[in-house]
């Protein structure tokens, strides 16, 4: 038994990939896939951090809102910003105005920004586990892992903030590092 949904396009999907339009173009076009690149990996670290305790949809759907907010996530530049900057971010209704979520995002920069070139790309792959058997059912993935558990203490020993083990295995999930596309799931 599979916990599959069909879409209009009659093609199979995880179920949530077959809800709304925002999140079946994110289900199969970005879920799962590779990601790479420091820059590229800290938006899914810091968008899977503002989503902890939100919908999805809510960050997916402020994901540009969030980009112009953070400077296209650029490590270097989300590094440099400043106190005005700080306030900018949370007046800013094109994002979640969370104080906690927006200085864990700034100071992660500020330690990534320490990091050489590759830095974080090489430990998050790092942690990616062998292959295993697909999900045949939602109730098959778990929230978090012992390998995202290890991930999420590694960050933290290295200074990153707001990276627990739900958060690195959403990360995990969002970046391609696990498959967690279900069986029999077109997208897989």
């Amino acid at each position: 038994m599979t916990d599959t949904a069909r879409g209009p396009d009659g093609l199979a999907r995880c179920p949530w990939g077959a809800g709304p339009a925002d999140y079946t173009a994110y289900h199969d076009a970005e879920w799962g896939r590779p990601v790479r690149g420091d820059d590229a990996l800290f938006e899914r670290l810091s968008l899977e951090a503002f989503q902890s305790g939100l919908s999805w949809l809510t960050i997916l759907r402020r994901r540009e809102g969030f980009r112009a907010a953070f400077a296209g996530f650029r490590i270097a530049e989300v590094a440099g910003f400043t106190g005005a900057d700080r306030e900018r971010l949370l007046a800013d209704p094109g994002i979640v105005r969370n104080r906690a979520k927006v200085d864990a995002v700034l100071a992660n920069a500020r330690v990534l920004a320490g990091w050489a070139p590759g830095e974080l790309d090489a430990l998050l792959w790092s942690f990616a586990p062998a292959a295993r058997p697909a999900p045949a059912a939602l109730a098959d993935v778990p929230a978090s892992t012992p390998r995202s558990a290890a991930l999420a203490g590694e960050l933290k020993r290295r200074g990153l903030r707001f990276v627990g083990p739900t958060t690195a295995y959403a990360t995990m999930q969002a970046c391609g590092l696990v498959n967690d596309h279900l069986r029999d799931c077109a997208f897989r």
